[in-house]
């Protein structure tokens, strides 16, 4: 079972780490801010039932629901009056990243909601009109129409990679909406002008598909090589983590989308303003550029084997000032940490509930 440290701090307003929008994409990247304080958790609630990563291979069935602009698939364990939980995965992963923690969460009592992204499985678009969009506020707005089409008034949100940008930016903008977080690498708000800040060249090239699917050389070559692309990413990102052919091959279907390949590639580009967003949006970018501090519960996690692009967690702990804790998964966990190390990340959305 992974090993977990536990740390936990309380925030305050006046605390802050940056001056800026700016300072804190710098600071997350760089990983160059002081250490935050820190004290053992003493919060956690009763211990989940242990379980080996893999023990589920599917989920009972995939739903579809009109909301928004999408018709979102998704997949729902658990309870229909249970304090639910909203579970969100990254790029290039899919539903099956919570496919251990959905059945431990249920057992619980949570009513789990695992939707497909934009661009990602059996999720389409209603019109064939509407832009392509993977700018980061969009991805939020369509899970708070999921929330409002299933009648879900308020969730504990949860996710990595995209996922944990996507949960961030609701508890963010919305934290009426989001009872408490848990975030796996922190606090992944952006924007393209803070993006503009180069990098040392070390740091740059663990960006390099960022660079590669700002080309049309880029673009045609992750449509054609998609899935080889994906098992690339998974290596780097998760380095000890020895996944079958048969996991892999799960969530590469998600990749078959008609519209993944167009929101992967203006995502990437538009943070590094190469891409335009929608105007209608621009209110709410806005508002994330100023790199807003996060009021709700929140645990951060982080794996100790993390291959991907992350943040130091000092860097980032002065960004939530409610009760907080931060978590460092050990045993070898790396960025796809719900499906490497499923119980720690079910066990943390137990407690954040709890807070």
């Amino acid at each position: 079972m992974p090993k977990i440290e536990l740390f936990e701090k309380v925030n305050h307003q006046r605390r802050r780490l940056f001056g800026g929008a700016a300072a804190m994409v710098a600071a997350t990247q760089f990983g160059m801010i002081r250490a935050a304080r820190a004290q053992p958790d003493k919060t956690r609630a009763a211990d989940l039932p242990a379980i080996k990563p893999g023990t589920n291979t599917s989920f009972a069935s995939v739903k579809q629901i009109a909301a928004g602009l999408l018709n979102v698939g998704y997949v729902e364990a658990g309870p229909v009056d249970g304090p639910v939980a909203v579970l969100l995965h990254g790029w290039p992963y899919d539903i099956h990243s919570y496919v251990d923690v959905a059945p431990l969460l249920a057992s619980a009592g949570y009513r789990v909601i695992v939707p497909y992204l934009r661009g990602y499985g059996s999720t389409r678009f209603l019109s064939g009109s509407t832009f392509r969009n993977g700018q980061q506020s969009v991805v939020a707005v369509d899970i708070i129409a999921l929330m409002d089409a299933l009648g879900i008034q308020k969730a504990t949100i949860g996710g990595f990679d995209w996922g944990a940008r996507t949960a961030d930016v609701i508890a963010a903008l919305w934290p009426a909406r989001c009872k408490a977080l848990v975030s796996v690498s922190g606090y992944l708000i952006g924007s393209p002008a803070a993006n503009k800040t180069p990098l040392p060249p070390r740091i740059e090239l663990e960006w390099w598909y960022q660079y590669y699917f700002a080309t049309a050389r880029g673009r045609a070559g992750y449509d054609k090589y998609r899935r080889d692309f994906a098992k690339l990413i998974w290596q780097i990102a998760s380095p000890k983590w020895n996944f079958s052919d048969a996991t892999f091959d799960r969530t590469a279907a998600a990749f078959k989308n008609p519209d993944h390949v167009a929101i992967v590639i203006h995502n990437y580009r538009w943070r590094i303003g190469l891409a335009e967003g929608e105007s209608k949006y621009d209110v709410l970018e806005k508002r994330l550029a100023a790199a807003p501090v996060i009021s709700v519960p929140t645990i951060t996690l982080e794996g100790d084997a993390n291959g991907a692009p992350h943040p130091a967690a000092a860097s980032y702990a002065g960004k939530f000032s409610g009760k907080y804790a931060h978590r460092l998964i050990g045993g070898g966990i790396g960025h796809n940490l719900p499906q490497e190390a499923p119980q720690a990340f079910a066990q943390a959305v137990v407690d954040v509930n709890g807070y």
